[in-house]
């Protein structure tokens, strides 16, 4: 027996524009196969141009149970259909039985007694689990979904097919049709070429690029530097300097009770603005490079259908960022994550004029 109950995160699959639409447009029917580990896809088009792979772990359900490693045959069409009477808040609980041949899903209302249940009926596809390699990539572009999904949008108004180039100068995303032609580059974002790579600047670094050895020594004495700094304010939050203040606020205790309160002030103002600084350098190194970075370690340039890649960015729903590897001769790779798994498109390039 499976039983599984889904969280918001995993719900978005079924959005309107989410990745099972991608998936639907794609594949008609296909497995789910559940283990331990969770629930995961992999599916080919009919045309055998684009391959669908999906994983969502067991850590993005609230309960998981999977007694035995077991498929689960759909209709990817009906199952959208089911899916959509669900609402955003709702709680998601799919069963199933051993070698049963019906998948319930029951919505549970968070603020009220509502309780819906539905059955829909498994089908019993012969398909083998593809092998998909690893693969090395020449050329990785991370870039915002929702860019990604506005060019490949916009270039399908004017073609069938778009040419993919990342070069130092960034990547562009050109396609040639009938009656005009367009081309969108992207540079790389708060970056730096090193040695055809493109890598993220920090903030460290700005002042020091040209300086050849010079920014690694810096960065040595600026460590040393903060680790004494945080050795003199832990110095002055000890209670030995406490109790000297205190002898000193006795023996002195109508003279000059004025100017040791001043001295303990600043001295106390003078700690906290090393501890500022060391807090907004932590929330700087954290926060993740926005905007598209480029990794590159040679010159790449393939075309793709248009039809393929418009639909793949319906998936944008389900994360912010989206992955595009490239090389030569390979198949293109993009990958949406969604902390709890993933969505990988493959997509088969073209081949001379077609």
């Amino acid at each position: 027996m499976v039983s599984k109950s889904l969280d918001n995160s995993v719900q978005n699959l079924s959005d309107d524009n989410g990745g099972d639409v991608a998936i639907k447009e794609l594949v008609t029917d296909a497995n789910f196969e559940c283990n331990e580990e969770g629930i995961n896809l992999q599916a080919m088009d009919n045309s055998h141009v684009a391959l669908v792979s999906v994983l969502i772990q067991a850590a993005g359900f609230k309960r998981y149970r999977c007694d035995r490693p077991m498929p689960l045959g759909v209709n990817l069409g009906s199952l959208t259909k089911v899916l959509k009477c669900a609402k955003d808040d709702d709680i998601c609980t799919l069963k199933a039985a051993d070698e049963a041949d019906i998948l319930n899903l029951v919505y549970e209302a968070k603020n009220s007694d509502r309780i819906a249940e539905y059955e829909m009926k498994l089908m019993d596809i012969d398909a083998d689990q593809l092998g998909i390699p690893e693969t090395e990539y020449d050329a990785r572009v991370t870039m915002p979904a929702n860019e990604f999904a506005r060019i490949v949008k916009d270039l399908s108004l004017l073609g069938e097919s778009v040419r993919i180039e990342v070069s130092k100068e960034g990547v562009r995303f050109a396609s040639e049709g009938e009656a005009a032609n367009g081309n969108v580059l992207l540079k790389h974002s708060e970056g730096a070429i090193t040695g055809g790579r493109i890598v993220a600047k920090k903030e460290d670094d700005e002042d020091e690029e040209d300086e050849g050895e010079k920014p690694s020594k810096s960065k040595t004495k600026v460590k040393k530097e903060k680790d004494d700094d945080d050795m003199e304010m832990d110095a002055e939050e000890a209670p030995q300097p406490d109790d000297d203040g205190e002898e000193e606020q006795d023996e002195e205790d109508e003279d000059d009770e004025g100017s040791s309160k001043k001295r303990k002030k600043k001295a106390n103002g003078s700690a906290k603005p090393s501890k500022k600084a060391k807090t907004s350098k932590k929330k700087d190194d954290d926060d993740e490079p926005a905007g598209v970075v480029i990794e590159m370690n040679q010159h790449v340039s393939l075309t793709f259908s248009l039809k393929y890649l418009v639909n793949f960015s319906k998936s944008s729903t389900l994360s912010p960022k989206v992955q595009l590897m490239m090389s030569n001769d390979v198949p293109l790779l993009v990958a949406y994550e969604f902390g709890q798994g993933h969505i990988r498109y493959y997509l088969a390039p073209k081949i001379g004029d077609d």
